[in-house]
Formats: C-alpha cells, sequence, structure tokens
C-alpha cells in the first residue's frame, strides 16, 4: 500500500512540494498518495487578492494580507524559480519589480503547466492533526467547507505549508479603544486610496509599514509618519514622512510617542508583524518562534527533529523566497521518499544550534543575506534541485538594499539581470509613483 502525504496549504511553498513531487514522477520514480488541503477557492496562498477582511463566507479567518496596489518590493530575479524562468512564462523579459498580479500570474504558471490541481482539495480547512505513535501514523480532520462536512483521513506524512504571514501580531495601546479615526492591522489594509489627504501613523518599522506608507502617500496620503520600537528605517524619506520612537498612548486624535513628542494623526496602521499560527497542530508538533531566520526544532530548516515524518516549509524570516521554498520542497521530498537519510536526533538537534549560532552573530542585513545565501547553498547539495546561483542573487539583494537607501520610491526604476536567463529586465515605462493601474494587463501592455 503506498503512504500517504498530507500538504497543509496550497501557497507558494505548498506548491514547491507539488512540483518537486512532479519532478520526482517525471524521473520514473513512483509517487506516494498525496493530498493538498487548501482553505481558500484557489491556489497561489497569500498572494491572492480578496477585498474581504476578517472572516470570510464560511465564517473562516480570512487568510489574505495582499492589498490592492502592491508590487513587489524586491527584485523579481532574487525570487525566480529555477526551472521556470519569467521569460518562459511571460515570453519576453519584463521589468524587475511586478505588481501582485503579474507575480501571482507567474507562481500558479508553473503549476499550470503539470497536471498538480488533481492533487488539491480546495476549500478545506484542516482543524485537526494526530499523531498515534503506535501505528506511526497521522489522522488529520478536515471541514470541507461547501458541504458543511467534517472528515478524517490517514497518513504518514504531514508537510505543512500554510505559511505565518496571515495570522496578524496586535500589540494593544492605550486610547485606541477611543481613537475617533481609522484603526487597523496592515492584514486587513486593502485600498490605499482610502487614505487620501490623510495624517496616517504606520506603528512598525519593516516592510509592511514601508510599503504602506509608500502606498498610501503615492495614492494622496497627506503626511506619513513611522512608529518604531528599537530603531528607524533611515530611508532618504520624502518632506511629507518622519519616524518617530513608540507610540506611548492617543488622547483623542493625538498621538503621543516615547520621545515626548506628539502628533495628530486620523488613521493608525498597525504594521506589527504577524504569528506562527498551527491551532490544528498539538504542543508536541507545533512550530514556537518568533520570526526569525533560524527557527529550532527543523532539521535543515525542514525537518521537524523530534518527529520526522512531520515536515515545515517556508518558516523562516526570509530574504529568499519562492526558490528557497523550492530547495526545501526537494529536500522534503527525498526524505519522505526515503532518498534523503536522517542523522539521529542529537546530530541534527546539534546541526540546527549551529545554524542558530551563526545567525546570532550577524550584525547586519548583508550578513543576514549571507546567512541565508550558505543555508540555501546547504539544501541545493541534499537534493536535484538545479543549482540558481543564490550567491548571485545574495549581491542583487545588497544592491536592492542599497538602492532602497538612496531613494525609497524609485528603488523600482532599477533593473537586474536574470540569474536563470542571463537577460536584462527592461525599465519600467513610467516612474512606479505615477503607474496607478497594478493590474497585469496593464503591466504587460505597457512593457
Amino acid at each position: 500500500m503506498k503512504p500517504r502525504v498530507a500538504i497543509i496549504g496550497a501557497g507558494p511553498s505548498g506548491l514547491a512540494q507539488l512540483r518537486a513531487f512532479e519532478a520526482a514522477e517525471k524521473q520514473g520514480l513512483e509517487l506516494p498518495e498525496i493530498v493538498c488541503f487548501e482553505k481558500q477557492a484557489d491556489w497561489g496562498g497569500i498572494w491572492n487578492y480578496t477585498w474581504r477582511t476578517g472572516l470570510d463566507e464560511y465564517g473562516e479567518p480570512v487568510h489574505g494580507s495582499m492589498y490592492r496596489y502592491l508590487w513587489s518590493n524586491g527584485p523579481k530575479e532574487a525570487l525566480e524559480f529555477a526551472d521556470y524562468s519569467f521569460e518562459e512564462h511571460f515570453g519576453r523579459p519584463i521589468p524587475s519589480y511586478p505588481p501582485r498580479a503579474v507575480l501571482w500570474d507567474y507562481i500558479v504558471g508553473r503549476v499550470t503547466k503539470g497536471n498538480l490541481r488533481r492533487f488539491i482539495r480546495f476549500r478545506s480547512p484542516v482543524r485537526d492533526v494526530v499523531y498515534d505513535e503506535d501505528n506511526d501514523k497521522f489522522t488529520v480532520t478536515v471541514r470541507d467547507l461547501v458541504n458543511d462536512h467534517l472528515y478524517s483521513e490517514v497518513f504518514d506524512y504531514i508537510v505543512v505549508a500554510s505559511g505565518h504571514f496571515s495570522t496578524p501580531n496586535v500589540p494593544e495601546f492605550p486610547g485606541l479603544e477611543k481613537f475617533p479615526g481609522r484603526v487597523l492591522h496592515a492584514h486587513d489594509f486593502r485600498d490605499a486610496a482610502e487614505f487620501a489627504g490623510k495624517n496616517v501613523l504606520c506603528v512598525g518599522s519593516s516592510y509592511s509599514s514601508e510599503d504602506i506608507g509608500t502606498q498610501c502617500y503615492k495614492y494622496g496620503a497627506k503626511e506619513i509618519t513611522f512608529s518604531y520600537r528599537t530603531r528607524p528605517m533611515g530611508f532618504a524619506f520624502p518632506a511629507a514622512f518622519s519616524e518617530v520612537p513608540l507610540l506611548m498612548k492617543l488622547e483623542g486624535k493625538t498621538a503621543h510617542f516615547k520621545d515626548g513628542t506628539a502628533k495628530e494623526v486620523d488613521a493608525v496602521i498597525l504594521c506589527t508583524g504577524y504569528q506562527h499560527h498551527f491551532p490544528f497542530l498539538p504542543d508536541d508538533m507545533r512550530l514556537k518562534t518568533n520570526n526569525r531566520l533560524w527557527p529550532l526544532g527543523l532539521y535543515k530548516g525542514v525537518v521537524w527533529e523530534k518527529n520526522p515524518k512531520l515536515l515545515y516549509l517556508g518558516m523562516q524570516d526570509q530574504y529568499y523566497t519562492f526558490n528557497m521554498f523550492d530547495a526545501q520542497a526537494w529536500y522534503a521530498r527525498d526524505v519522505i521518499l526515503g532518498k534523503a537519510v536522517l542523522p539521529p536526533l542529537e546530530d541534527m538537534q546539534a546541526d540546527s544550534k549551529a545554524y542558530r549560532e551563526r545567525e546570532q552573530s550577524t550584525a547586519n542585513a548583508s550578513e543576514d543575506i549571507d546567512f541565508q545565501c550558505a543555508y540555501i547553498r546547504d539544501l541545493l547539495g541534499l537534493s536535484d534541485y538545479p543549482d540558481f546561483k543564490p550567491e548571485v542573487m545574495a549581491e542583487q539583494f545588497k544592491e536592492w538594499k542599497h538602492h532602497k537607501e538612496e531613494d525609497v520610491l524609485t528603488y523600482r526604476h532599477h533593473s537586474f539581470p536574470s540569474v536563470i536567463t542571463g537577460n536584462m529586465a527592461p525599465p519600467l515605462h513610467t516612474p512606479w509613483m505615477d503607474q496607478k493601474d497594478d493590474s497585469l494587463d496593464s503591466f504587460l501592455a505597457n512593457h
């Protein structure tokens, strides 16, 4: 009887796992029985856009954190699939910073090329996973949302690919409950045009804060204030932007900050990150970590050390994304197929500890990039996933960081060569600040 594999999630990580199995099938290997459970109506994970916030039509928490007008905030060349280039998908080079709809089209183009949809059960959130030590199997309980039906099936392996950017981390600030303006978390941000003419306070100093703030400014916000907990982003922002220490309290529309300053604001957007949240897993199988480059408990960042039949994909903080998920998925596949032999528990934990110590020794973004690059190089030596030259991409990431420091509103005007094809991306035809239509058709027509 074939072993059974449950993949939880059909976003970029879950689709990478399906693609890895497809590659093995093309090599003539016999596959296990694979079922991928996806809570949304379509594949693509967080790259799906929905107007919905809070709960969906079935009462499920909305997974997506995507907003209208989102563009890639890193060069697409550094996330390109090794086995499916942007040029193969679009038929020609396109600029280095495409909007969300273009990236979603690229992600699903690769899996549409194969017959991978046959493995996926949509509108099927996993409710519970129980491991039975006696028979070495998992019982997975799932709700079929369309038919309002709860059922359970038994599997030999579990791959958790549900992501960690969908359950918001929402801190409390005194006075928020009486604030007369708009309050929301970045997870529920959808349309920057809503804040035209407003003074917007973004609490947080990472990518979502920077991008949501600049999006609001692009679509007419009057003033953007970033409130940071540890350090400012330090970009060369326009005059309408300012960075202040942590928000302490709100009195009416007046925001008070840790340095004693105050400012009138019309909206508060909490760009305060996300939780690793796996309510379907018991404590002894659940990854518990903050968002960092090396979560403990996962051998090679993938295998749950205390039960190697449980695997996680995409759980790290990320510079590399799609191609790193691929490298992880190819390795996970080989573990499941028995091609990759795992060392004893003590050795796996020692390997993870060494990675954690290296992570803790990094001193800046450049060293963080090199750390993740070295990790991917390690993964590439453990499977037959094509070498996509992560070292070259690391230099592209560093150049991207430099461009952002020069001007956070114009870094998307730069172009990078594809590591896969060698061809240089064309420039944007219009400055990013002036491109208000983020649709796939508009972007491709203009490039």
